[in-house]
């Protein structure tokens, strides 16, 4: 089930018609990406650090194409006890361990800049199933706290690259229930194109320049 990771070449579930040339897409966007947004890195870091004195940078193991495994890099949101505690866990609607400086980021999109980095890497793409915490436990529809890979659907959503944006984190709500997100991912998987994803990266960054990540699956 593991791959290499970083590896740019197309695999199973990777390359239906029309996919591809997106491996080049994702390559060429994540440079110009990081080349127009490299004057805001020494801002934000300067915002996150200036708030409570944490670390600039939250890492994270995350399931990754095939299930390999890659260590996520992002502008932290957070408090830096976030998980203190109760282990980890995905932040909620209204989340009080978000701070001030990262709800304006979640808003924004601005904390997931340095996944640029990951796509240039090949460990991401700019559309796909959004990268899961590997330790991470969520309640299931009886209540029962699970590890993502013991919900339908997460192995063939592990057929892609997880992605920067992607169908569920555009068209739905983000506390909606796992299963309903992961048949949302099995949905994107299954039908995906490369037109409908330059699409959703558009909408994505129409989203991010309104501020309105934190009300995404609303309409638009």
């Amino acid at each position: 089930m593991h791959a290499p990771s970083g590896r740019a070449s197309e695999g199973p579930g990777e390359a239906p018609a029309g996919q591809r040339g997106k491996r080049w897409f994702d390559a060429g966007l994540a440079t110009v990406g990081l080349i127009l947004s490299a004057p805001l890195w020494p801002l934000v870091a300067a915002a996150v650090k200036l708030e409570d004195g944490g670390p600039v940078f939250f890492r994270q193991r995350r399931w990754g194409w095939h299930g390999e495994r890659f260590t996520a890099l992002k502008f932290r949101t957070m408090t830096p006890d976030a998980d203190v505690g109760g282990g980890s866990r995905p932040a909620t609607v209204a989340d009080p361990r978000v701070t001030r400086t990262g709800r304006v980021l979640r808003a924004t999109g601005l904390d997931e800049l340095p996944q640029f980095l990951h796509i240039l890497r090949g460990e991401m793409s700019f559309v796909g199933p959004r990268a899961l915490a590997v330790d991470e436990r969520v309640p299931d529809t009886d209540g029962v706290l699970r590890g993502y890979e013991e919900i339908p659907g997460f192995a063939e959503r592990l057929r892609v690259r997880p992605g920067l944006t992607g169908h569920t984190t555009v068209h739905r709500p983000k506390d909606l229930p796992v299963r309903e997100k992961f048949a949302a991912d099995v949905a994107y998987v299954r039908n995906r194109t490369f037109t409908g994803d330059v699409v959703l990266v558009a909408l994505s960054l129409w989203i991010s320049l309104r501020g309105h990540w934190e009300h995404r699956g609303r309409k638009l």
